[in-house]
C-alpha cells in the first residue's frame, strides 16, 4: 500500500495545511499557488493523444516516449494523491506585439529574454517542497519544472491559478499569459481548488493572430506549423511557406499569448532574472551577424537560447534578415551562404533573394 493511504492528519488539518502551503509558496515569491487532485480530466488526455497521434507533435519525440505517464500522473508516480501548482510572473514591460513592425530589430520570446526560468523556477520549489516535507512528518513528494512527463497545463486548469486558453496556454484572471508554472505531486490528500472557469467566451483572437495557423480550432495546437516550434525545437530547415511569416522572430513566438485581452490585467514582472539581458534588450538583427559557436556561448550563458545551438541561432538569424529588407544585410547573408552547415547555407542563399534588389 502506498504511504499515502495513512495519512497522519486529522480531518481539519488539510485544510489548514493547505492554507500553510499557500501562504508558505507566496513568501517564497511565488505569484499565484493552486491545489487539484493528481489527475487530468479524460478530455485533457484525450486531446493529448490525438495531438502525437495525428503527429502534430512534430519532431518532439519526447511527447511521444512515456506518454502514458504524461496523460496520467499516477502512472508516473502511483503515489500521488494531490498537487501543489505554483506560478511566477514574467510579464513583460511592453507589448511583444509592438516589436513586429520594427522588421530590423531581433525578436526574441519573452521567456527567453534573461535567465533560464527553470533554474529560477526550481530552486523556488525545492525550497518549497522542503518545507511541505518538514511539515508533513516527511511524506514523499515529486518535484517538477518542465523536467518530466508532467501535464502541468491540464494540472493547473484544475486549479484556481488559471484556465487553458483557446491556444492550449494557461491564462490567468490576474496575470494574462505569462505565468511560468511548476508543480509538486503530493503523497497527501489535500482539498482541491475550486477550479477557475474558462472565461476565453467567444473571443478568438489567438487563433485569428497566429501568422500560420497553427491554431486549426480552439483548444488545439498543431505544432509542425508554430513559429515557437520550429524556430526553437525544429532541427532542420524551416519549411519555405513558413520563412516569411517568421518576420523578425528570431526565437520563439509570442503571438498567440500577446493577444490575449485578459493581458490588460497583467503585471510587468518585478523579477530581475526575468527583465531583459543588455544583449537581447532592444538588439538589432545585424548584431548578431557576426556571431562564432564561442560569441553565441557567451551572449547566452544561462540562458534558454542557448539550447538550441549556434547552428540553429543562424539558420533563423538569416531568414530574420532575408525578412529585414535592409541591403546591409546582404553581406552577412552571404558570409553564412558559405557555411559549413547546409541547412544555414541553404537558409541564407533563400534570404538573400528576399533582399531587394
Amino acid at each position: 500500500m502506498p504511504k499515502a493511504t495513512s495519512n497522519p492528519f486529522n480531518e481539519a488539518a488539510p485544510t489548514e495545511l493547505r492554507a500553510q502551503i499557500h501562504a508558505q509558496a507566496i513568501a517564497l515569491g511565488f505569484d499565484a499557488c493552486g491545489f487539484g487532485p493528481a489527475q487530468i480530466p479524460e478530455r485533457n488526455r484525450e486531446r493529448y493523444l490525438e495531438f502525437v497521434a495525428t503527429g502534430q507533435h512534430g519532431t518532439m519525440d519526447w511527447m511521444q516516449t512515456r506518454l502514458d505517464q504524461r496523460s496520467d500522473p499516477q502512472t508516473l508516480w502511483p503515489e500521488a494523491r494531490s498537487v501543489v501548482v505554483v506560478g511566477l510572473n514574467y510579464g513583460p514591460e511592453d507589448n511583444p506585439l509592438d516589436r513586429l513592425d520594427q522588421p530590423q530589430r531581433a525578436n526574441f520570446s519573452v521567456y527567453a529574454e534573461n535567465r533560464d526560468y527553470h533554474d529560477i523556477l526550481k530552486r523556488r520549489l525545492k525550497r518549497l517542497g522542503r518545507w511541505i516535507a518538514e511539515h508533513t512528518d516527511g511524506q514523499p513528494l515529486k518535484v517538477f519544472v518542465d523536467t518530466a512527463p508532467v501535464p502541468e497545463k491540464a494540472l493547473a486548469a484544475q486549479t484556481s491559478v488559471g484556465w487553458q486558453g483557446k491556444h492550449s496556454n494557461l491564462v490567468s484572471p490576474e496575470f494574462g499569459s505569462w505565468l511560468f508554472l511548476g508543480v509538486i505531486y503530493l503523497s497527501i490528500d489535500l482539498p482541491a481548488d475550486t477550479p477557475t472557469p474558462d472565461q476565453c467566451g467567444s473571443c478568438t483572437r489567438c487563433i485569428d493572430i497566429c501568422p500560420t495557423a497553427a491554431i486549426p480550432a480552439p483548444y488545439t495546437l498543431d505544432a509542425t506549423r508554430c513559429l515557437a516550434y520550429l524556430s526553437i525545437e525544429h532541427r532542420g530547415a524551416i519549411p519555405v511557406e513558413f520563412r516569411k511569416a517568421m518576420g523578425n522572430r528570431i526565437y520563439g513566438c509570442d503571438d498567440c499569448l500577446a493577444a490575449c485581452p485578459w493581458n490588460k490585467f497583467a503585471k510587468a514582472t518585478a523579477e530581475a532574472g526575468f527583465k531583459p539581458r543588455d544583449v537581447v534588450d532592444q538588439a538589432q538583427l545585424l548584431d548578431f551577424a557576426g556571431f562564432d559557436d564561442a560569441a553565441f556561448r557567451a551572449a547566452f550563458s544561462g540562458s534558454p537560447i542557448k539550447r538550441i545551438g549556434i547552428e540553429r541561432f543562424l539558420r533563423n538569424l538569416a531568414i530574420c534578415l532575408g525578412n529585414s529588407g535592409q541591403q546591409k544585410a546582404r553581406e552577412p547573408l552571404r558570409q553564412l551562404a558559405r557555411s559549413e552547415n547546409p541547412i544555414v547555407a541553404e537558409s541564407a542563399q533563400w534570404a538573400l533573394g528576399q533582399l531587394p534588389t
